[in-house]
C-alpha cells in the first residue's frame, strides 16, 4: 500500500466510525422516545438527520476519489467496497431512526395506550445487532459478524408477535386504532434496522474472508 493510500484510508476510516456512532446515537434517542416517551429526543433525532446525509455523501464521494486516483486491489479494494456499502446502510438507519421518531411523536396524543412489552424487547436486540455488526467491522470479526446474522431471524418473530398484539388491541377498542397503527409503523422500521444491521455483518465477512455470503441462505432453501 502506497503512503497516500494508507493516508486516505486511515481517514476513511476515522469518517466512517465517527458516522456509525452519530447513527448510533440517534437509534438509541429514537427507540428511547418511543419505548420511554422521551419525546424531546424525537425532535434531537429529527434535527440530526440533514449532517448524517452531507456525512454520506462526502464519505461516498471520498470512496469514488480513492478508486480512481489510486485503483486499490485485493483487500484494499475490498475495504473500500465495503464501506460504500456500509455508508449506505448507515445512511438508510438514521432515516429509519427518524421515522421512529416521528412515530413517537405522534404517540404523544395517546399518553393511555400501552406500548407492548414485546416491541421494547425488539428495540432492544435490533439495538445490539446495530452495534455489534459495527463492533465486528471495526475489529475485522468474522464470527461475531455472523452470530448478528442468527439474530435477524429473532427480529422478524418479534415484529409478528407485535403485530398479533396490535391487532387484538384494535379489535378491542377502536380508540386503539391509531396508536397501535403508529405502533406498527414503529415496529415496522425496528425490523428494518435489524436487517440493515444484518446486510452490515455480511458485508464485514466479506471485508475478512472475501465470502459474499448475502441470499446464500435463500439459494440453499431454493435448491431442496
Amino acid at each position: 500500500m502506497s503512503k497516500h493510500l494508507k493516508h486516505d484510508m486511515d481517514n476513511l476510516h476515522r469518517e466512517i466510525l465517527s458516522l456509525s456512532a452519530r447513527v448510533e446515537e440517534m437509534i438509541d434517542k429514537a427507540t428511547r422516545a418511543l419505548s420511554e416517551r422521551r419525546y424531546e429526543m424525537a425532535s434531537e433525532v429529527a434535527a440530526a438527520d440533514p449532517e448524517i446525509d452531507r456525512r454520506e455523501v462526502r464519505i461516498e464521494e471520498e470512496c469514488l476519489k480513492m478508486l480512481a486516483l489510486h485503483q486499490p486491489v485485493a483487500a484494499d479494494l475490498r475495504r473500500i467496497a465495503t464501506v460504500l456499502k456500509l455508508n449506505n446502510d448507515l445512511e438508510r438507519i438514521a432515516d429509519l431512526a427518524v421515522n421512529i421518531a416521528e412515530r413517537a411523536r405522534s404517540l404523544r396524543d395517546h399518553p393511555e395506550f400501552p406500548i407492548p412489552a414485546t416491541l421494547r424487547e425488539m428495540v432492544t436486540l435490533a439495538t445490539q445487532m446495530v452495534r455489534a455488526a459495527l463492533d465486528a467491522f471495526v475489529n475485522l470479526d468474522a464470527q461475531s459478524a455472523r452470530q448478528v446474522l442468527s439474530l435477524d431471524d429473532t427480529v422478524d418473530q418479534l415484529n409478528v408477535e407485535v403485530i398479533n398484539q396490535l391487532q387484538d388491541a384494535m379489535r378491542e377498542s377502536p380508540d386503539a386504532v391509531a396508536p397501535a397503527l403508529y405502533c406498527f409503523s414503529a415496529s415496522r422500521h425496528i425490523e428494518r434496522i435489524a436487517d440493515h444491521a444484518t446486510n452490515i455483518a455480511e458485508d464485514v465477512i466479506y471485508l475478512v474472508e472475501g465470502d459474499i455470503v448475502r441470499h446464500k441462505n435463500v439459494a440453499a432453501q431454493m435448491t431442496r
